[in-house]
C-alpha cells in the first residue's frame, strides 16, 4: 500500500457552503463552496492511518455499527474518552479508552457488554485512535 501523500489521487467532490438542518427544515440556498477531498478531511497522518471494519454490537451507542469502516490513526496517543483499537490476547477490539489511578479499562458503548480491565498479566497492545466512522445509510 502506498502511503506517500504525493502519489495519492485526489478526488474532489462538490462541497456546498450551506449546512443542512438536522432538526427543523431551513431554506436551502445551495451555494457551491468548491470541492472536498475526504482524504484531506479524514486523514491527518497518512503514513500512520489505516481503515478497519467494525464487527459486533459492543459500540452501537457510540454510533459504531456492525460493518462500519473505522479510520484509525496510529500516531495518536490515547486519551480518556477516545475510541481506540486494541489487541487483547491475540484478538482485536474497538472500545473507549479509560485510564485512571487504578489502571486502564476498555469500555464498550453497549450496556450488554462489560468493561475490560487491563491487568499486568493481560497481553494487550494499542493499535491507534479511531478518528472517523464511515457508514452506509442505505
Amino acid at each position: 500500500m502506498n502511503t506517500d501523500n504525493n502519489d495519492r489521487a485526489e478526488v474532489g467532490m462538490p462541497f456546498f457552503a450551506d449546512e443542512v438542518a438536522a432538526g427543523f427544515p431551513s431554506p436551502a440556498a445551495g451555494e457551491l463552496n468548491g470541492s472536498l477531498d475526504l482524504n484531506d478531511l479524514c486523514i491527518r497522518h497518512p503514513a500512520a492511518t489505516y481503515f478497519i471494519r467494525a464487527r459486533g454490537e459492543s459500540m452501537v451507542d457510540a454510533g459504531i455499527a456492525d460493518g462500519d469502516i473505522l479510520v484509525v490513526d496510529r500516531s495518536l496517543s490515547p486519551r480518556n474518552g477516545d475510541i481506540i483499537i486494541a489487541e487483547l490476547e491475540g484478538a482485536f477490539t474497538v472500545k473507549y479508552y479509560e485510564k485512571n489511578a487504578t489502571g486502564i479499562r476498555l469500555v464498550p458503548a453497549n450496556s450488554q457488554f462489560a468493561p475490560i480491565v487491563i491487568s499486568q498479566t493481560t497481553q494487550a497492545a494499542f493499535f491507534g485512535v479511531v478518528t472517523w466512522v464511515l457508514k452506509s445509510t442505505r
